[in-house]
């Protein structure tokens, strides 16, 4: 019987962020959306529902981050990326007030964390730091609350890493 090598890591990132940037705000979840009337498609003519996003915390949070990423691009202290891209992301939630304060606990509860990098990766999209989220083959995210992660802010808000492919050579 064989086995197959392990794969302790199957793309060579450059081991520098290409950007690298702390938000802060309250990371608000992109997906959910509430019907708010009808309305007539361009292209047909028919009646269509009119949706609008169910968070009020999207708009304030994808201008945030394309603010911080603007300004990083700006600044030179960040590149544009081209090619694929891993994108490593710690979401600082708030903590409950009624957590306990001694001992650690985990975010295990809303928002979704898929939905809370759609509305990132969308805003780093608009911000033009790359040309679509498609470009994300590899992804790393987590929730965390203040002061209980190495990557934790003191306040809510992001910490937004993104990575590029190394000189394969």
């Amino acid at each position: 019987m064989t086995t197959a090598p392990a794969l302790t890591g199957a793309y060579l990132w450059n081991p520098t962020p290409r950007i690298c940037v702390a938000v802060y705000g309250l990371a608000g979840p992109q997906g959910s959306k509430s019907p708010v009337g009808w309305g007539k498609s361009r292209k047909t003519g028919r009646a269509i529902p009119l949706m609008r996003e169910s968070s009020a915390k999207v708009k304030p949070w994808r201008e945030n981050v394309q603010a911080a990423i603007r300004a990083a691009l700006l600044t030179g202290e960040a590149q544009h990326l081209a090619g694929p891209v891993r994108a490593d992301v710690t979401f600082t939630m708030p903590k409950p007030a009624r957590a306990p304060k001694r001992r650690r606990t985990y975010p295990a509860v809303s928002p979704d964390i898929d939905k809370l990098e759609r509305s990132t990766y969308d805003a780093i999209t608009q911000a033009k730091a790359w040309e679509d989220d498609g470009r994300v083959i590899e992804s790393h995210t987590r929730k965390v609350y203040p002061g209980e992660h190495p990557d934790a802010l003191d306040q809510p808000g992001a910490i937004i890493r993104l990575y590029t492919l190394g000189d394969p050579s």
